[in-house]
């Protein structure tokens, strides 16, 4: 997925002292993770996760007291305990891998187009925010920046929540640079080139199973037939990472975790 030409050697303004090579930017943003993996940390992780509309759209009057009076009192414990799971002597995997994403992108960028633009990462949820990674980029001369949200398949609940929260970090700045969102790259070349070469060399290492399991993150099936392509783009991935594979539709199985509430989800 190639940045557009016109989004290397921009001229521009910066309300402090910016670089000498005014700036393009890349926003990478990631769903976020809790700071510890205990309940402390989890606790306002949760709270800030589950109380964005995108992602829980009930009427707060409803949704507020299950929330703060059930969830945020059962739930940061059970949570603490599987992120502890994961965790490791460089801390929560998702952080530090997308670290890991952002250093080597901007190694690349580096390396082709020395001085012209900068990576920044951002967490919806957590640190370091949106509004903060938006102000790194502004003080360091940025006039011209790509959003992309590092969720492949778009819906409301993920990528449309970024748009919300980039849109709010704009307003904070007197002259916003002109932005561009990459809205979703499911079906995109690259991305399934990248996904097989990724099974094919686990399989390579540890031989291969019966069947493949694809599994998605949830949304509620209500939010589909309101109009929301993520169920959609999860299984059209799906279909083109098993063409590419060359396994018949017996061989894998797509499914969906996660869920809150007593309602449907996929």
């Amino acid at each position: 997925m190639p940045l557009p030409d016109h989004y290397t050697g921009v001229a521009g303004h910066s309300h402090e002292a910016a670089p000498a090579t005014v700036q393009a930017g890349v926003l990478l943003v990631n769903l976020g993770t809790p700071t510890a993996p205990t309940a402390a940390a989890v606790r306002p992780y949760l709270a800030e996760f589950l109380g964005d509309r995108r992602v829980i759209d009930y009427p707060r009057w409803r949704w507020w007291p299950i929330l703060h009076g059930v969830i945020l009192r059962v739930r940061p414990k059970r949570s603490a305990h599987a992120y502890a799971r994961i965790w490791d002597e460089r801390g929560s995997p998702l952080r530090y891998l997308s670290e890991a994403l952002a250093a080597a992108l901007q190694a690349e960028f580096d390396r082709r187009q020395p001085g012209t633009l900068r990576v920044a990462l951002a967490m919806r949820y957590g640190e370091p925010s949106v509004v903060r990674a938006v102000e790194q980029l502004q003080r360091e001369g940025v006039r011209r920046l790509l959003v992309l949200p590092l969720y492949p398949q778009y819906s409301a609940t993920s990528t449309g929540s970024v748009i919300d929260a980039v849109a709010d970090a704009l307003k904070t700045l007197r002259w916003p640079p002109e932005l561009r969102l990459v809205n979703d790259y499911h079906d995109d070349d690259g991305h399934i080139e990248a996904l097989a070469t990724s099974i094919e060399r686990w399989w390579a290492a540890n031989g291969r199973g019966e069947k493949l399991l694809l599994s998605f993150h949830g949304i509620p099936e209500r939010y589909v037939r309101l109009g929301d392509p993520y169920a959609e783009q999860c299984r059209r991935t799906a279909q083109l990472l098993r063409e590419r594979l060359q396994l018949g539709e017996a061989d894998m199985v797509v499914s969906f975790q996660s869920r809150v509430g007593r309602e449907r989800w996929l």
